[in-house]
């Protein structure tokens, strides 16, 4: 346990990873209202090594002014000691990672949340797609897509270790030059060409 914390400086992670951490817009964090939910990260210090290093919480907002949300805390929290529910939270938008209205602009992490397969060769080489194609996907989580390198033998691809399911952030957070191409409905290809566009060729049998 823990008794001291810190808030999370949510636009920062977000600005470095904008493909995995999700942020609601600005659009949405400025229609809160006293009575509405916003979710922060406690970050705190702790000597028990299975502890997180942060708990995800909802603080009901009381009121709004100067930049400066006040709410109090609606969840209890496991690790952090001398904090409860009900407590007085000051925040800004910077520290917060959801809200409970309706986002009319969704971050990337949530654009492209749903998942994709790829090769270790082309995802654990810091970004290396040299050839991707799209099948119909098997459920709403499923995007269809399939990235490899171009590399792999069959022999590599047949073992599931050499196979990963992410989600398509995960991937575009390595390289996002085909970001573009993921519109594109399924049943179609690409493969990386020498000058580093893709250029649309035969689904593989």
């Amino acid at each position: 346990m823990t008794t001291s914390w810190r808030l999370d400086d949510a636009q920062a992670v977000a600005d470095e990873n904008p493909y995995t951490f999700h942020k609601p817009s600005a659009t949405a964090v400025s229609a809160l209202t006293p009575g509405e939910r916003a979710k922060l990260i406690f970050l705190f210090d702790s000597d028990d090594p299975e502890a997180p290093t942060g708990e995800r919480m909802w603080v009901e907002i009381l009121s709004i002014g100067d930049g400066v949300f006040e709410g109090r805390l609606a969840n209890e929290p496991l690790y952090i000691q001398g904090l409860a529910p009900g407590e007085t939270v000051r925040f800004e938008a910077r520290h917060i990672i959801d809200v409970s209205v309706d986002d009319p602009e969704p971050s990337m992490a949530r654009k492209y949340a749903r998942y994709c397969l790829v090769s270790r060769d082309a995802y654990d080489d810091g970004g290396n797609v040299g050839f991707m194609y799209r099948e119909q996907p098997v459920d709403d989580q499923d995007s269809g897509w399939c990235f490899m390198s171009g590399e792999e033998s069959n022999d590599y691809l047949d073992d599931p270790a050499n196979v990963l399911n992410l989600p398509l952030g995960a991937v575009l957070a390595k390289d996002d030059s085909f970001a573009a191409l993921l519109s594109w409905p399924p049943e179609v290809a690409f493969e990386r060409a020498e000058d580093g566009t893709f250029r649309e060729v035969s689904m593989p049998q």
